[in-house]
């Protein structure tokens, strides 16, 4: 879940990813790194195939699912996946170890590099989707207390947003610390009360808000849209001091709110030329929010499998996904 951060340092630096990974994990930001681990139809002479790379968040998850399906059942292909986190893939991608990345939450680094300057990978177009990265507080203790979206007022509360693992300081609850990131040089730029305390994966977090929320406890956490928790948690956003251009360029001296990002979508360079109808469909692949949400949801709550969700999805949905195809 995920900024164009420097680097994103992935939501940790671009942490992670959206750990969720649980529900990867469906989840947003740590896999393992697999950039020596080849698709299983890698290079496989006359093979109509296709590596997708899946991140471990679920809005992702919902992109591959999608795209697999339409893929496999729309336009012959056989199609393979593998799991990466959010740094690694841009090195996997470029090796040709996968074919394309669908949501990228911005990583200027690696773009640079493979993009600008080594030309290994290209732009494959928008996604048709903004992300955003912020803290958050339940909706119900917000409307108890207004005071507590404004940063400003955040250490009045830090009490009450204690745990057990914060070390007598509020609890600022993130996921995966592979995610992009700036939370532990906020707190302390920002000279707040708080500790970042990782949840470990997506998954993890939406389980340890989900049991705040039943308890009616207050909690402040990282979180990201879209994510289709915010559905079944009602949260509101506190506004830190106002993003400008440059404001996260140092990682250690962040102290401003996390951009708006509208995600991308990225090819290997060989893959965009030569990759036929596969390539031009994934190029077109482009939906809102509500319908990654949709899909998203179907996967992480109503548990169903990331293929019977697509199918699901493709059944209902035939005027938006036909203009996609080649």
């Amino acid at each position: 879940m995920r900024t164009t951060l420097p680097a994103r340092r992935v939501r940790k630096a671009a942490v992670a990813v959206p750990a969720a990974l649980g529900l990867l994990a469906l989840t947003g930001c740590g896999a393992a790194d697999m950039t020596k681990q080849a698709s299983p139809y890698a290079a496989a002479q006359g093979t109509r195939s296709v590596t997708l790379s899946t991140q471990s968040w679920v809005g992702a998850q919902a992109n591959v699912a999608v795209a697999k399906y339409l893929l496999e059942h729309e336009l012959g292909y056989r199609v393979d996946t593998v799991q990466v986190d959010e740094v690694p893939a841009w090195d996997a991608l470029s090796q040709g170890r996968v074919d394309a990345l669908l949501e990228d939450w911005g990583h200027p680094e690696q773009q640079q590099r493979y993009v600008e300057d080594k030309k290994t990978i290209v732009s494959g177009g928008g996604l048709g989707v903004t992300g955003h990265i912020g803290w958050f507080v339940p909706t119900y203790f917000a409307k108890q207390h207004p005071d507590v979206t404004d940063w400003k007022n955040l250490d009045k509360y830090a009490a009450q947003l204690r745990s057990g693992e914060s070390g007598g300081k509020g609890q600022l609850l993130d996921g995966s610390p592979s995610y992009v990131t700036n939370d532990t040089a906020l707190v302390k730029n920002l000279k707040l009360d708080y500790k970042v305390v990782f949840a470990g994966s997506e998954a993890a977090q939406i389980t340890q808000i989900k049991q705040f929320a039943k308890e009616k406890k207050p909690f402040l956490t990282y979180w990201y849209s879209p994510q289709w928790l915010f559905t079944k948690v009602p949260m509101t956003e506190v506004k830190l001091p106002p993003h400008k251009e440059g404001c996260d360029a140092d990682p250690d001296k962040v102290a401003c709110a996390y951009p708006h990002t509208p995600l991308e979508k990225f090819l290997n360079a060989g893959f965009a030329r030569k990759g036929g109808d596969a390539a031009a469909f994934l190029k077109k692949f482009r939906w809102t929010t509500e319908q990654q949400n949709e899909v998203a949801l179907m996967i992480a709550d109503q548990k169903l499998s990331p293929d019977e969700a697509a199918e699901k999805w493709v059944k209902a949905n035939k005027p938006t996904w036909q203009s996609w195809l080649p």
